[in-house]
């Protein structure tokens, strides 16, 4: 018998849940009769409550997520009907903010608000104590003193160090009120005893772990910590390590630079959050940065070509137009980073975007992701546009498939009357969502197809240079067989296939592809 179970359904399988492992590693004595199960969001919710039930436990703790709401609430439903008596705990960014009106939080026995790493161990001590309980179907508590906290990274098994990635933080909060982020509701930031920390992620690389991904929302934000972070992982970067991090956009002082330029490419990844590039979309949000630092400092990293940078746009934004939109994303796409991610705004539970609702006639998706639909400035079918043109360029241009490609479209894109790379690939994305209206599920040799009719019937390059620059991104550093449609007239474009593949172990393959290409 299990008297407590952890759980939660992940996005998928190769993520780890972090905040089970501080539970479970902050359950102190009750540990010997505690146990994680994770599961996915794509398995069948009977299965998991069968699973779950098989264990007999007590109380059963689940982690819920913008991601996970719709399948947890099934699985809750199905515990509470086979089991009524069964004691269900909920947690987590999803359930810690309007609360009183969830209908997954009405069927469990007890909503947790906000940071719950004592307060859950509290909770089960006086159950399986005397069974004791709440009256109240929610509770909250004080921010759990930081330094107080037992760190997690014991609990990720051999199996996850292996094949999973890891999560790791060195602080949690964030100083920053960007009305549209959950962080913008912290008051502080608060910081990890720095020796404890790093002594954990040494014991981590002696088990074998080669990829960490800092969940810190600012890692830059101390110039003193961050340092000493990526001097720690510097000196032991000959054993292939791959470091993702969470950056201030404008906060990249000499020290940093120095530090960063000492990593061999396919080390790092910075995930840069820009969000917006309209000074006056970013004020009414609440949102500060230093646009000329920005220009600054992505110039610093697009020179030392190390530094896998991926920088992150929100579309929907109160007083965004689609034409406002575009202007900011070819300034972002000047700056030259690996990525650009467009996201569609999301009304996260608790923010006080809210605000805006009114004046600038947002709606938003009544069910999860809470996606914006439509506002004063940007209508459904506006919207609809733009995230089809999110879709295509992850797979065209993010992916690292395409690089010659996308070259080829940027260039397009300056013979413009009015030079646009937004528009230019927009065209592209309408094109290919006529040709694959499902709009996933494309299967990469298809989609390399669609790319091959559009320049050469709708952009009517010649065949000869489509070909080479299709079969370049195709096969050139990749043991790939040329597709049919290609080999015809192949020997004119003086193709030799590089068989060179990239680099360290521990670099993902979607960064290995755009190292590759630029090497």
């Amino acid at each position: 018998m299990t008297g407590i179970i952890l759980t939660t359904l992940n996005a998928r399988y190769s993520h780890c849940a972090f905040g089970l492992r501080y539970l479970y590693a902050n359950l102190k004595e009750l540990q010997a009769q505690a146990k994680i199960l994770e599961f996915t969001i794509s398995q069948n919710t009977r299965d998991i409550a069968e699973h779950i039930l098989s264990e007999k436990p007590k109380i059963v703790g689940f982690g819920v997520y913008i991601w996970n709401t719709r399948q947890t609430q099934e699985v809750v439903s199905i515990l509470k009907r086979v089991q009524p008596d069964l004691k269900i705990v909920l947690g987590g960014p999803e359930v810690s903010y309007e609360t009183e009106t969830q209908e997954i939080c009405k069927l469990a026995d007890l909503t947790i608000k906000g940071e719950a790493d004592f307060l859950f161990y509290e909770l089960c001590t006086e159950y399986l104590k005397d069974g004791s309980w709440p009256k109240e179907k929610w509770i909250s508590g004080a921010l759990p003193d930081i330094l107080k906290l037992v760190m997690p990274y014991a609990h990720y098994t051999d199996h996850d160090v292996k094949n999973r990635v890891i999560y790791v933080e060195a602080s949690r909060g964030c100083p920053y009120k960007c009305e549209y982020c959950l962080s913008s509701l912290d008051k502080s930031v608060r910081s990890f005893d720095l020796e404890a920390f790093l002594t954990a992620m040494s014991i981590l690389i002696d088990r074998g772990a080669r990829q960490f991904k800092f969940i810190d929302r600012t890692f830059n934000l101390s110039i003193a910590t961050s340092s000493k972070i990526l001097q720690f992982f510097l000196d032991r970067i000959s054993l292939g390590l791959f470091l993702h991090f969470e950056m201030v956009p404008d906060r990249l002082p000499e020290e940093l630079r120095t530090l960063i330029s000492r990593f061999p490419a396919g080390s790092l990844q910075f995930e840069i959050g820009i969000q917006t590039w309209n000074v006056d979309v970013a004020k009414l949000v609440s949102r500060r940065q230093d646009y000329q630092k920005i220009r600054e400092n992505f110039a610093f990293l697009a020179e030392k070509r190390n530094v896998h940078t991926h920088a992150d746009l929100i579309a929907g934004l109160p007083g965004e137009t689609i034409e406002s939109f575009a202007i900011g994303f070819d300034a972002v796409s000047e700056l030259a980073p690996d990525e650009i991610q467009v996201g569609i705004l999301k009304r996260l539970k608790g923010t006080p975007i809210i605000r805006h609702d009114q004046e600038w006639q947002m709606v938003y998706q009544e069910h999860p992701p809470f996606q914006v639909l439509q506002t004063r400035l940007m209508s459904y079918e506006t919207l609809q546009r733009i995230s089809r043109f999110a879709h295509f360029w992850d797979l065209v241009a993010n992916s690292g498939n395409f690089k010659q490609s996308m070259l080829a479209l940027t260039e397009l894109s300056k013979k413009r009357p009015t030079p646009s790379l937004f528009w230019e690939f927009d065209e592209l994305a309408r094109f290919l969502n006529k040709r694959h209206p499902q709009g996933h599920s494309i299967a990469l040799l298809n989609l390399l197809e669609s790319v091959w009719i559009y320049f050469k019937d709708e952009k009517h390059m010649s065949e000869e240079t489509v070909r080479a620059m299709l079969v370049q991104d195709y096969v050139g550093t990749i043991k790939r067989d040329i597709p049919v449609f290609l080999r015809s007239g192949l020997e004119t474009t003086g193709f030799q296939q590089n068989k060179k593949e990239g680099s360290r172990a521990a670099t993902p393959a979607r960064q290995k592809r755009h190292l590759a290409r630029e090497s």
